[in-house]
């Protein structure tokens, strides 16, 4: 019988069976009991429609859970992950490989957001001028130009070598600010257009979350005809949506943002209209005005900044962000409010005389409406601050944001309008799905802020023995946290740890600050030796960083430690016996004076909740689980995990973040760390001679039990 005959959750239970055409296509697949339960209730929901949460433990296979019944559906399905990494791997990779398997005649298509794409124009125009004394972008200019010729999706993740962090990128990119629409003379050829009308005619489009809220927020990006037409939505890696999606449906403005339109406004007007509007006059009224904003948020912010040069966020809760004077703040506003709507009237007069004078005068007419936002009481529900300190030139940043996205998943996304002509009157079907999705059977660290109370909730555990593949301590010797010397601490144990393994270690911090402090000290450390290579990150792309620490030692190099934060928790693959020993400085907790983060605290207070119990617990459980996971990859890995807190085995909420880890076996003292770690030493030949000074005793016991 053809799987065309059979049901959906009868086709995807075929597609999962040892004799099967994908088994037969994937080397070293077999069957797994939480593969199949995931892809199986996935397909239920697609055949029923609403919501499903599911929480896929590490190495269940949830990509294959999703994309099987989304391919085998027949129903037009957009698939939106948090990575652009994961976009390219499901689309160049998984999607492919699985369409071909099952002999499927699905059309696919990628789509990201605008500046992912080559604009030939920008391209033209830098190449006239880019200065040709900066000799490293001009080369790689010359080889972004050789690339246009050849590519035909204009994506620049295609181009080899290229550094994201590349000063060349806004130059051949474009924005929603100077994109020139369909004015532009490349307009017919144009990349974005062309992934956005492959995008409308594909039967299975894979989109990342940042656009899909950008979208939600501006309306700018496609994605407007795209939703109401589809009839699934995947949302992997979901637990970073409420994250993401604050960030885009809040109002943001910079001063930067004021500045760069009368630079703009200044070099268009004298060059197309210099007789009709006093130009010069109307910019510079803008940048006098912009700087007195600064100048007078700028004292406060550095006074917090205390000299870091580290950006600071200012509250926002009454009539002018905390410690500036009310007046003040009004009458500076005031006057970029004017200097910006006498902008947009000068514009007004001569947009009849040039595409570029329309365009201008919609950038200046949203900040005008932006402007208006912050100068009115702020909405309800919503947090505000003032960014400013660290930003590139003393910029300030005026944020107000959503605490959450539950509103918007329940008004924009769940009962999103479906086109009149999609042919079909049954619900749509929401997936969202991650490894880390709460700690609770109701996963209401995620459900609660996203408005999903009432979706279907399933946990699909690892296949994982990490009772026996992993152990997890914590050292008691170290200081508290809030220790001015933990952080030194926390380095000089690694640092005979990693060179037991020979490198093999992981450290990951919840600061930029502990970030430098620790990796200085290791590198000092190793200097004289040079036992180990201490990577760090920022020094070198998250690519580069992680391809050097999986190599290892292998082919005569030295072992590596990395240092890293931030996004280094998560999204990172390590497998095999790279990846040995993980240490996490400390618990992440977030930051208490952070204004969303207490604007949260406060709304839990007056609904009589416990803040600490219901949000400072469960996103320090959630990101340290996140954490983790970057341990034990495969069936084969072992390793430990060292949470170098003492709160951890000392306070009573430590037992429910432990209880949040998988389950490894606990390491209760220094020898039982001692003999674990040596245990480990088999699967490294390069490590000789005895120990270094100040390791810890070593007994030979099996970690593998």
């Amino acid at each position: 019988m053809s799987l065309t005959a059979l049901g959906l959750t009868a086709q995807v239970q075929a597609c999962l069976q040892p004799d099967s055409p994908l088994a037969q296509a994937v080397e070293g697949f077999r069957p797994r009991a939480g593969q199949t339960r995931m892809a199986l209730a996935i397909a239920q929901q697609f055949e029923t429609g609403g919501a499903l949460v599911v929480e896929a433990g590490t190495g269940v296979g949830k990509t294959f859970s999703y994309l099987l019944p989304a391919l085998l559906s027949g129903k037009r399905v957009l698939l939106s992950t948090a990575t652009k990494n994961l976009q390219d791997q499901l689309f160049g990779r998984d999607l492919p490989m699985l369409v071909a398997s099952l002999g499927l005649p699905v059309k696919t298509a990628l789509l990201k957001g605008r500046s992912s794409y080559l604009c030939q124009q920008r391209l033209e125009m830098a190449r006239h001028e880019l200065n040709h004394n900066q000799r490293h972008l001009v080369r790689t200019l010359a080889t972004i130009e050789r690339w246009s010729k050849v590519t035909q999706s204009g994506d620049m993740a295609e181009l080899p070598g290229l550094d994201e962090r590349s000063a060349l990128l806004p130059l051949v990119t474009s924005t929603r600010e100077n994109c020139l629409g369909s004015d532009c003379p490349q307009h017919k050829s144009c990349h974005v257009n062309a992934a956005r009308r492959e995008a409308l005619g594909a039967d299975v489009v894979v989109i990342n979350h940042h656009l899909f809220f950008a979208d939600l927020a501006v309306r700018e990006s496609g994605m407007a005809e795209l939703l109401p037409s589809v009839d699934a939505v995947v949302f992997d890696e979901a637990h970073q949506l409420n994250e993401i999606g604050v960030q885009f449906l809040g109002c943001m403005l910079t001063s930067g943002q004021l500045t760069d339109l009368a630079v703009d406004v200044l070099g268009v007007g004298l060059a197309q209209a210099r007789a009709l509007v006093p130009w010069q006059e109307l910019c510079g009224a803008q940048e006098q005005a912009v700087r007195e904003w600064r100048r007078v948020v700028g004292v406060q912010a550095e006074r917090h900044g205390s000299g870091t040069g580290m950006s600071r966020k200012l509250k926002w809760q009454e009539e002018s962000p905390e410690g500036v004077h009310p007046g003040d703040w009004a009458e500076a506003l005031q006057g970029v409010i004017q200097a910006c709507e006498a902008m947009k009237q000068g514009l007004a007069q001569v947009q009849e005389t040039s595409p570029d004078f329309v365009r201008l005068h919609g950038r200046a007419a949203q900040l005008c409406e932006s402007l208006a936002l912050f100068a009115d009481v702020k909405a309800k529900n919503t947090v505000r601050w003032v960014e400013s300190g660290g930003l590139s030139g003393g910029q300030l940043r005026l944020v107000e944001s959503p605490l959450d996205i539950a509103q918007a998943v329940q008004q924009r996304i769940l009962n999103a309008p479906r086109l009149a002509d999609s042919g079909t009157a049954a619900p749509k079907t929401f997936v969202f799905t991650s490894a880390t999705l709460g700690d609770d059977d109701q996963l209401s660290w995620f459900t609660e802020p996203c408005g999903l109370q009432e979706a279907d909730v399933l946990r699909v555990g690892s296949p994982f023995d990490y009772a026996t593949q992993a152990a997890v301590f914590v050292p008691r010797q170290l200081v508290k946290p809030n220790d001015p010397a933990h952080s030194q601490q926390v380095a000089g144990w690694v640092a005979p740890q990693a060179q037991v393994l020979g490198g093999r270690t992981l450290v990951l911090t919840t600061t930029l600050r502990a970030l430098k402090t620790i990796s200085e000290a290791l590198q000092e450390h190793f200097a004289g030796s040079g036992a180990v290579e201490v990577l760090v990150q920022g020094q070198g792309s998250k690519s580069q960083l992680t391809e050097r620490f999986r190599e290892g030692s292998r082919h005569g190099q030295k072992g590596c430690v990395l240092v890293a934060s931030a996004s280094f928790w998560e999204g990172v693959d390590l497998p095999g016996d790279a990846l040995q020993l993980l240490v996490i400085d400390k618990l992440p907790f977030p930051p208490p004076n952070d204004p969303l983060v207490e604007a949260r605290s406060e709304r839990l207070q007056s609904e009589g909740r416990s803040p600490f119990n219901d949000y400072f617990v469960p996103e320090a459980a959630v990101t340290l689980k996140q954490g983790a996971g970057r341990l034990i990859r495969r069936e084969t890995d072992s390793g430990i995990l060292v949470i170098c807190d003492t709160r951890l085995a000392q306070m009573g909420y430590g037992a429910r973040l432990l209880s949040a880890l998988p389950p490894m076996r606990r390491l209760r003292s220094d020898s039982e760390f001692a003999d674990a770690l040596q245990a480990l030493r088999p699967y490294q030949t390069f490590h000789q001679g005895p120990l270094p000074p100040g390791s810890l005793p070593v007994r030979s016991i099996s970690l593998l039990g």
